[in-house]
């Protein structure tokens, strides 16, 4: 999986190009935590490209949004496919932050 990460005024938008699965997220990580760390505090994570997630991606995003909402700051999930909709409506992640369909 590529993954594009470009910075918008204050907000990180990171673009998922590809499935967002276990064997993907070992390269996502690292990224996204030096993000984190370098004292990021709104990220959204765009799924244009993206078809499907598992649970370790699951996983990974729960942490992001985890990492930032204890220093106050925003997490949001664009551009989701129906499926992924469903499945982040399913287990009721849209209720922790926001979601948004294609």
């Amino acid at each position: 999986m590529n993954f594009e990460i470009r910075r918008e005024g204050e907000t990180a938008v990171v673009a998922m190009h590809g499935d967002v699965v276990a064997s993907s997220v070992p390269e996502l990580r690292p990224a996204l935590r030096d993000l984190l760390r370098s004292g990021l505090r709104d990220m959204v994570v765009d799924l244009a490209d993206t078809t499907m997630i598992d649970s370790t991606g699951l996983g990974l995003l729960l942490s992001a949004y985890n990492s930032l909402s204890k220093v106050q700051g925003k997490f949001a999930v664009v551009n989701a496919s129906d499926e992924i909709l469903d499945l982040l409506r399913t287990l009721r992640i849209h209720q922790h932050f926001p979601i948004a369909g294609r």
